[in-house]
């Protein structure tokens, strides 16, 4: 009877350190990077004046993105994010590189920026807020009754009101 107490104890306690390790996994930082991977070399041979959108495109790849105003411009970005457990990632490092392209597609500046150029929404509560009055649930159901047929809501017929 002893040894089956001193099995339990040890099994329990075994159980209790696996239990402990499992939940201080969760508590580890996890790591993630998203977008262009950037390679410096490539990056720093991309020459205004000289290269044009088939060498960028052969020296760098697809954008991220291309601006839908103008047609001169391609953004590459790249942001390394972390997070712990079910937190909300948070961007530790971000890098925009902003290709422009003259008229006839020759590179003509490119601008680096980081994170100092993202911006944190914070949304206004779980409702929208609008103008006008508030209207309760039942108000929004039943608030439509009686306005069909009334005066100056036209025949409903859907036909020219001008003839007899």
């Amino acid at each position: 009877m002893v040894k089956a107490v001193r099995m339990v104890g040890r099994f329990g306690g075994l159980t209790a350190a696996i239990a402990v390790l499992g939940l201080a996994g969760g508590c580890t930082a996890l790591r993630s990077h998203q977008g262009y991977i950037i390679d410096a070399d490539l990056v720093n041979s991309v020459q205004p004046g000289v290269d044009n959108r088939t060498s960028v495109l052969q020296t760098l790849g697809k954008p991220s993105f291309a601006s839908q105003f103008n047609g001169g411009e391609w953004y590459y970005i790249a942001r390394d994010s972390r997070n712990l457990a079910y937190l909300n990632p948070r961007a530790k490092s971000q890098l925009t590189l902003k290709i422009a392209f003259d008229q006839q597609g020759v590179v003509s500046n490119i601008t680096r920026t980081g994170l100092d150029q993202v911006s944190s929404i914070r949304p206004y509560g779980k409702v929208t807020p609008t103008l006008g009055r508030k209207r309760s649930f039942f108000e929004e159901l039943f608030g439509n009754i009686g306005s069909v047929g009334a005066a100056g809501a036209g025949t409903g017929g859907g036909g020219d009101d001008s003839q007899p």
